[in-house]
């Protein structure tokens, strides 16, 4: 194997998680992962708001085939977090040679995953589509974007590697700049497929798929030096249990907690299409609006869990619930400026999605005026995903979201639809049901975890897993 070289860069930023002060280090961490949250709404954001200019029908297909290519996408996603928490551990730990060897199997995995569900789903887009419920408009519409979003996901799966591999090392402000590289590049492509040449609705994917190529390349490119312990290296892909084995373990709940929560939302969609097609258009809006408060704790609880198992990789458990501590504080400190905002211009902010279609204003409205209630508790979920995935437990987090869709939201969207006359404020309702439910439900768990975590700690016999 070759001999590797830990930087000096990345040396000072590995001291600096371990032993810098925890609101300096999970600011300097943590910000530009919420940034970087907040710039991936905005790209759904721009793709719902142009969506709305070709017509409501095409913000439907975006929302509705969107769900559908994100629960695909869970696996690369759960093989991303898995993996950078592991990398992330062993890397606190400082035993380089595994982080090198992991890094690498890591990015052979999602290629070799991503190369077999392209094989596997693009022919049979069309029944994949039917098999979803999605409503024949739709369908009609939205194949080839459908088919697009599927390619975009394997690029992502990539995608996620490398950028699990920058939060692993603590280089957040790298992640930050690429994705406003790639920001700048969609919005450009875009506007010149929507606005300028009057192009349909794939092209939105198209433009989506050009710009995530963009950190494909520079992510090869700056993993390119073999000699370091991040770089890339054929030699050190060594498929072995113990190599292997702690990665997929993690991955695994995380694959089914994002499938879970992909798959329920598009029962949701499917559910919600007996108040019209634009109903889940409108649903989707809602749930951009919403992302706008949620994104930038998502930022927190990402780059939290990596502080988290850096520092439990070093042995200062203190130090790891220290940082839990700032995270939550920060968290619930942007769900309240994020509730504010949102209420107070809600008009204008719906009022940029439907382009003048009073119905479809309407529609978005009686989602997110229910929608918007539990933005400040759900602040309290990210940061205690942050605690649950730093500290290995999964298993946990995958209850969590679990239970969000399918014990909290759709038997309370069932029982709306059954048993009132609402119409479409059910969808909203049921939205708001299982958001405070869930956010009371991580609170609980978060408590018990970390009183938990203390007894085992006095007498001495913590266990992470």
């Amino acid at each position: 194997m070759e001999k590797m070289v830990l930087s000096k860069k990345d040396s000072k930023r590995r001291d600096f998680v371990l032993h810098d002060n925890m609101w300096r280090v999970v600011w300097q961490i943590c910000g530009p992962l919420a940034i970087y949250q907040s710039l991936n709404q905005i790209f759904k954001f721009l793709d719902v708001m142009m969506a709305s200019h070709i017509s409501s029908e095409a913000v439907s297909a975006v929302a509705y085939l969107s769900q559908i290519s994100s629960m695909l996408g869970a696996i690369g996603a759960g093989l991303a977090v898995g993996g950078s928490i592991t990398i992330a551990g062993n890397y606190g730990n400082g035993d380089y040679e595994k982080v090198k060897k992991q890094v690498n199997i890591l990015m052979t995995m999602a290629i070799g995953v991503g190369g077999i569900l392209l094989v596997v789903i693009v022919p049979f887009s069309g029944q994949i589509l039917e098999f979803a419920n999605t409503p024949p408009e739709l369908i009609e519409l939205g194949k080839q974007y459908f088919v697009i979003e599927i390619i975009s996901m394997v690029v992502i799966f990539i995608n996620n590697v490398y950028i699990s591999v920058e939060k692993s090392r603590g280089n957040t402000k790298r992640i930050l700049i690429l994705n406003f590289v790639v920001f700048t590049a969609k919005f450009l492509l875009t506007a010149l497929f929507v606005y300028v040449l009057n192009f349909g609705v794939t092209m939105v994917a198209v433009a989506s798929l050009c710009s995530h190529l963009i950190i494909t390349a520079i992510g090869f490119y700056n993993l390119r030096d073999s000699k370091q312990v991040f770089g890339l290296s054929l030699r050190s892909v060594k498929i072995k249990k113990d190599l292997t084995w702690p990665m997929i373990k993690l991955a695994i709940p995380i694959m089914a907690e994002k499938l879970a929560f992909s798959l329920g939302k598009t029962v949701v969609n499917s559910m919600s299409v007996i108040y019209g097609s634009t109903v889940v258009g409108a649903l989707g809006v809602s749930n951009n609006i919403g992302g706008l408060s949620t994104s930038p704790p998502n930022g927190f609880q990402e780059g939290g869990a990596s502080i988290i198992s850096q520092n439990l990789g070093n042995g200062n458990i203190d130090r790891a619930l220290d940082a839990f501590k700032k995270i939550l504080i920060i968290n619930l400190a942007i769900g309240v400026i994020g509730f504010t905002v949102t209420t107070v211009f809600m008009d204008p902010i719906i009022n940029i999605f439907a382009e003048g279609d009073i119905v479809f204003a309407a529609q978005i409205r009686s989602i997110y005026q229910y929608e918007r209630i539990a933005i400040i508790l759900l602040s309290i979920t990210a940061s205690v995903m942050a605690l649950l995935y730093g500290f290995g437990y999964t298993k946990l987090s995958l209850l969590i979201n679990f239970a969000r869709v399918f014990v909290f939201r759709i038997p309370s969207l069932y029982i709306l639809q059954k048993f009132t006359n609402l119409g479409d404020e059910s969808v909203g309702i049921a939205m708001m049901i299982s958001n405070i439910l869930v956010s009371l439900l991580a609170g609980g768990i978060g408590y018990y975890l970390i009183r938990n975590i203390k007894k085992q700690k006095e007498d001495k016999q913590v266990k992470i897993e």
